[in-house]
């Protein structure tokens, strides 16, 4: 069973890929639609080559996270969603008579 520790530090990995998958997604896009401006303008010229490549790069990251965050195991439903205290009644004192 994991620690506390190794559990919130896989928790912060996890949201911190979730970031990273966006970003790749998002220059993914971007050097897509720069590939296709260059190709219109010039096709064949190192821009777009060179565009391209990136396109690739942004891609592999990108099902790579993708992949990686598949992989994961389900969370469980029964923990808490964020570490917050447990939802215990609380001891009710009644003063003394």
């Amino acid at each position: 069973m994991a620690s506390e520790t190794e559990h919130a530090e896989s928790v912060r990995a996890l949201r911190q890929m979730r970031r990273m998958r966006k970003f790749y997604a998002g220059g993914a896009v971007l050097w897509s639609a720069s590939a296709s401006l260059a190709a219109l303008d010039d096709a064949g010229s190192r821009q777009m080559w060179v565009s391209v490549v990136f396109l690739a790069v942004f891609v592999a990251l990108l099902s790579m996270t993708s992949l990686w965050l598949r992989r994961r195991p389900a969370a469980r439903r029964s923990e808490p969603r964020h570490h917050a205290a447990p939802r215990r009644p609380a001891w009710r004192r009644h003063a003394s008579a």
